[in-house]
């Protein structure tokens, strides 16, 4: 049996932050990344993230965000609609804007390709060996160990395990946690939109019928899209000829920016809200989807796995520090008290989100009008919202705000 101190299985960009993290603060610990995908398959990933200013200054610090940022595009603007699908004006109710901080934008645009490499790029140069196609089906506790089976009948053992595998998670499932999950009965497809004339930085919401069609400014003469129809509507669209795609593209994007072009196949995502019963067990951590699945409302997804993995990372050091077995359920609870309120306040706002938007109820619809010019005439509680969508707070961990565990 082969044995590490800790074993993260999921090498998306949260588990390799995660690992990233750790061994950067600790290079004495033996760190294993081990992932059920084979090899190469993170290179088809054709999906953007909006990158909060809080997991930039993390990136920044685990010293990747500079061979990232030439590729991100700032979002300098975002708006808000609220319209039927056919309505030839689109009123806008809601306008943010501004900075973070001076001179920092409070999101960036950034392809999860980008991402995965870099940091990949980073692990490889820590020393950190990342295994493709070793999948963890089984887990056991025994003896102060962690042992995980692996799908082709290896053993590894560890004293540390983090699932960041996904919110499906397997190890999770192993570990007998349970998850409560709603279906919404809804599918986000998503990829890159080319357009004649340039978007200057603006992010739109377009809260329609069937759920919210997002356009995030890539870098470039490029959007990236988040489309939510029901799921059997979103199977329709992506099965048409292709003529027929880029109309009912074009219904919901519209002219402003030029003609449209759908760069490449488009995907789709079934769309839950997905909360664990126990961020934690002995021997045992989840962390990013593995964790919590959120609707991509609010687009913080990405940026509440960057808060588990920070936070993780630096109970684990802190822990490690103070001469304590960071793989117990004493010390692992202190991570699982940091996050789960935020998780938790982040799937219930989604879900109401969703909720609220998805319809086409008259009296929602007023309510909604009504509530959102409310909100665009009030600064400071938009500066709020600012601050929240930039993921910064007194209460981050240490590399949230660009500082070294």
């Amino acid at each position: 049996m082969a044995h590490h101190d800790i074993i993260i299985s999921g090498a998306g960009y949260i588990g390799l932050a995660t690992a990233v993290s750790i061994k950067q603060a600790a290079p004495h610990l033996d760190i294993l990344v081990i992932d059920a995908a084979p090899e190469g398959v993170w290179k088809n990933d054709a999906r953007a993230s909006a990158v909060a200013a809080a997991a930039v200054r993390m990136l920044g610090q685990l010293g990747v965000w500079n061979l990232i940022e030439a590729e991100s595009q700032p979002i300098t603007e975002m708006i808000v609609t609220d319209s039927r699908t056919a309505d030839p004006v689109r009123p806008v109710f809601l306008t943010f804007g501004g900075d973070a901080e001076p001179g920092e934008p409070f999101a960036r645009m950034v392809s999860n390709v980008a991402m995965v490499r870099e940091l990949r790029v980073k692990a490889e140069g820590l020393g950190l060996p990342v295994k493709q196609g070793w999948a963890a089906v089984g887990f056991i506790r025994e003896n102060g160990l962690s042992r995980l089976t692996l799908k082709n009948g290896e053993t590894l053992t560890c004293r540390l395990a983090i699932a960041c595998d996904g919110v499906k998670s397997t190890l999770r499932t192993a570990a007998g946690i349970k998850s409560t999950h709603i279906d919404y009965g809804q599918s986000a497809i998503v990829g890159t939109v080319a357009h004649e004339r340039p978007h200057e930085g603006r992010a739109e919401e377009h809260f329609l019928p069937a759920g919210p069609f997002a356009t995030l400014p890539l870098s470039g003469n490029r959007s990236s899209i988040v489309w939510t129809e029901t799921a059997k509507d979103a199977e329709r669209i992506l099965n048409e000829d292709p003529f027929i795609f880029e109309a009912e593209l074009e219904q919901r994007f519209g002219l402003k920016l030029g003609a449209l072009h759908f760069e490449g196949k488009p995907k789709s995502y079934p769309l839950g809200l997905t909360l664990v019963r126990d961020f934690v067990r002995d021997g045992l951590a989840l962390a990013g989807d593995a964790a919590h699945g959120i609707h991509p409302i609010a687009g913080q997804g990405l940026n509440l796995g960057f808060k588990d993995a920070a936070a993780l990372a630096e109970v684990v050091v802190e822990a490690l520090r103070r001469g304590e077995d960071f793989s117990s359920l004493a010390v692992l609870e202190r991570y699982e008290q940091w996050r789960r309120f935020d998780t938790v306040r982040m799937g219930v706002t989604t879900d109401l989100l969703n909720r609220l938007f998805s319809n086409d109820n008259s009296a929602l619809r007023l309510a909604r009008t009504v509530g959102l010019g409310l909100v665009d005439r009030l600064p400071r509680l938009k500066q709020f919202f600012i601050g929240e969508a930039a993921g910064l707070s007194a209460s981050s961990p240490r590399l949230l705000a660009g500082e070294a565990i």
